[in-house]
């Protein structure tokens, strides 16, 4: 049996999930796209509920996602209802609901030498989500947001991060935590400055290290100035004097990972 009423209880409850303090209160999350849905369960996340619109499902390059799920917790869906509910165009006719995860810093393991990202008060679900594909890209140890603006089950965050904030281990924690868990596994953080005196290019990233990244509006905090093990900065040559935190964050991340050996 196909849903085809917009008026259906579940569809509305799927609408309401894009607020915040719906996705808090019911423990749910909206996942758009066969490819997001693929990383959520090999990410092990617990899936409740699938809604298709067949039509364009069948033109996905994902045919096996729904493989493995109970029928009772797939729905078809008709191509209104499917407009009603999905954030973009090209998601193969796949909405899902999931439960997220903790994210406790606690929670993380590294490897024997780390490279991790912090994020400090990102306020941007978009520069979360990229800098997500970033981490991923490079297959960073985890990324750890402290005291965050948005929240990581964003449609946004999760569109933009093509779904690898399923894929990246990932902690949400105050900066001081972060901090004690750095020190902790001994690992050294560098912060991003605009004055700072040293490039970032000069600094040695081989061993346990981790970069911490600010707001694109007030930069970092004093907390992670005074804490930081090192202050490095990107040249800039030209009239504005930053960039985007999630362009920032990747050229750090792959100037690491170059000095690493990839």
């Amino acid at each position: 049996m196909t849903i085809t009423s917009l008026q259906n209880p579940a569809i509305k409850n799927i609408v309401k999930l894009s607020k915040s303090n719906e996705r808090k209160e019911q423990h749910l999350f909206v996942i758009e796209g066969a490819r997001e849905l693929s990383l959520a369960r090999a990410g092990g996340y617990a899936i409740e509920a699938v809604y298709v619109f067949r039509d364009m499902f069948a033109k996905t390059k994902y045919p096996d996602v729904l493989a493995g799920i109970d029928d009772r917790r797939v729905f078809d869906i008709s191509q209104a209802v499917f407009e009603k509910i999905a954030y973009r165009e090209n998601s193969d006719g796949i909405i899902a609901l999931a439960m997220p995860k903790l994210h406790s810093v606690e929670q993380l393991r590294v490897s024997e030498n780390p490279f991790v990202i912090v994020l400090e008060s990102v306020e941007k679900p978009g520069n979360l989500g990229a800098i997500l594909r970033t981490a991923d890209a490079a297959a960073v140890d985890a990324l750890i947001v402290c005291d965050p603006q948005t929240d990581l089950y964003n449609p946004n965050v999760i569109r933009s991060s093509v779904g690898t904030v399923f894929s990246v281990q990932t902690a949400v924690c105050s900066s001081q935590e972060a901090f004690d868990w750095l020190e902790q596994h001994h690992i050294v953080s560098f912060a991003a400055e605009l004055q700072a005196s040293e490039f970032y290019q000069t600094v040695d990233f081989r061993g346990p290290s981790a970069i911490v990244m600010g707001t694109e509006a007030d930069g970092l905090t004093d907390f992670w100035l005074r804490h930081a093990k090192k202050r490095i900065k990107i040249p800039m040559r030209g009239k504005i004097d930053s960039l985007n935190v999630s362009v920032s964050t990747a050229i750090l991340t792959f100037e690491a990972m170059r000095q690493r050996g990839f």
